[in-house]
This record gives structure tokens, sequence and C-alpha cells, in this order.
């Protein structure tokens, strides 16, 4: 019963990590890297932030 568990977390285990490779190759081919890389709540936290010397 138990190494049915494990193999099957396992399994569970290597899909996740070709499913995670899977979109990380379709994500980097569908967009261009200045989206990618672009953060709508960086700009907000930049505006916000007023730093005085």
């Amino acid at each position: 019963m138990w190494i049915t568990i494990a193999n099957a977390g396992w399994v569970l285990s290597a899909a996740l990590v070709l499913w995670m490779l899977y979109d990380w190759f379709r994500v980097d081919t569908t967009y261009p890297e200045d989206v990618l890389t672009s953060s709508r709540e960086g700009e907000i936290e930049a505006v916000q932030e007023k730093h005085r010397v």
C-alpha cells in the first residue's frame, strides 16, 4: 500500500515538473522579454515611495 502511494507521489511530482517546463517554454516563446519583466505593482510602488535625503 505505501509503495503504491510513494510511486503515485513520484509520478505526480514528475508530471508537475514536466508541466512547469512546458509552461515555461510556452510563456517564454509567446511573450517578449519586456512584457515579462514589466510590473504594474513595481510602477505603483515606485510612484508611492518618496525618498528624501
